[in-house]
């Protein structure tokens, strides 16, 4: 591959639902030409989305319109890809589809053009399988919505080359995103597997009637959200040693913590859990409806990111 980071101009986006519509919009928003295709939205749909993802984001209307210009639909496949220098592909979680459709693009673009794809449930082995030029296909796996959660998960596979992982964590960087480096391939990636591992406690302390669902989300929203949202969960820790850092941190809290990973719930996802867990959901949405939820939840990532930038 010759071509640099700086070269990616002109990007093709593949499967524009909600994901791959925020996708066009991310790129949009940091100057790159988009071509989108998607075999089964209709044109004046896929542009809907894409403009909706951008106000979403917080783009005025004026300059969505003035940055749609820079967006184009194509219902051909090869047509769509064949002048691009990156690929998102994000159609449907299904390995045969999403093989056919990579396969079409590896033989219709040049050799040095990156095709990401957007799983995070797949293997990337299954989809380089008959590829002519393997080394530059990968996973990039997003967070919704796309245009508002920054991180991308980037994984490549056995055949993937050190510089197409090195070209799309700065491709990633480029178009604002905040790319980390999956090292080793693991179902649900890094993100999901950190989200189900709170989830699963979560659910289990309510299983045990430790507490209700509000205040076991509180204790996250008006506890740990924020100050992971700044830190993470490991810089967490090791600022919780003060002068002594990591160091004082493990020497003060290992102890505690060797008996709170035994104690650790390890819930049984049954009917009848699922049952307490949907009750509780829906006394909480009696109060506040989801779309305030939703709203509030935004806000709130918005403000995180200003904060980051400031």
């Amino acid at each position: 591959m010759e071509s640099g980071e700086s070269d990616f101009k002109h990007a093709a986006v593949v499967g524009c639902g909600l994901i791959g519509a925020g996708w066009a919009a991310q790129m949009l928003m940091h100057g790159l030409i988009v071509t989108a295709c998607d075999l089964v939205m209709e044109p004046d749909a896929l542009l809907a989305s894409v403009r909706a993802r951008l106000i979403e984001a917080g783009t005025p209307e004026k300059e969505a319109d003035t940055l749609m210009e820079r967006f184009h639909c194509q219902r051909d496949l090869e047509t769509a890809v064949a002048n691009v220098q990156w690929v998102q592909e994000s159609i449907i979680e299904d390995v045969d589809r999403k093989r056919e459709v990579i396969s079409r693009i590896d033989a219709a673009t040049a050799p040095d053009v990156i095709i990401a794809t957007s799983t995070s449930s797949l293997k990337i082995v299954d989809m380089q399988v008959g590829s002519k030029h393997p080394e530059r296909f990968l996973a990039g796996h997003p967070f919704l919505p796309v245009t508002l959660i920054p991180l991308v998960e980037v994984m490549g596979g056995p055949d993937t080359s050190a510089e197409t992982i090195e070209k799309a964590m700065a491709f990633y960087a480029r178009i604002g995103k905040a790319p980390i480096h999956v090292l080793k391939e693991i179902a649900g990636l890094v993100g999901n597997r950190l989200q189900a591992a709170v989830q699963r406690e979560a659910f289990y302390m309510l299983s045990e009637g430790v507490a209700s669902a509000a205040d076991i989300d509180k204790a996250l929203s008006e506890g740990l959200g924020p100050r992971w949202a700044a830190t993470g969960a490991i810089i967490s820790f090791a600022l919780a040693g003060g002068d002594k850092g990591i160091r004082g941190a493990f020497s003060q809290f290992a102890p505690v913590l060797r008996t709170f990973w035994k104690e650790l719930g390890d819930p049984k996802v049954t009917p009848e859990l699922e049952q307490e867990i949907i009750a509780a959901c829906d006394a909480m949405l009696e109060d506040t409806p989801a779309e305030e939820w939703m709203d509030r939840r935004w806000k709130v990532v918005r403000a995180a990111q200003k904060a980051k930038l400031n």
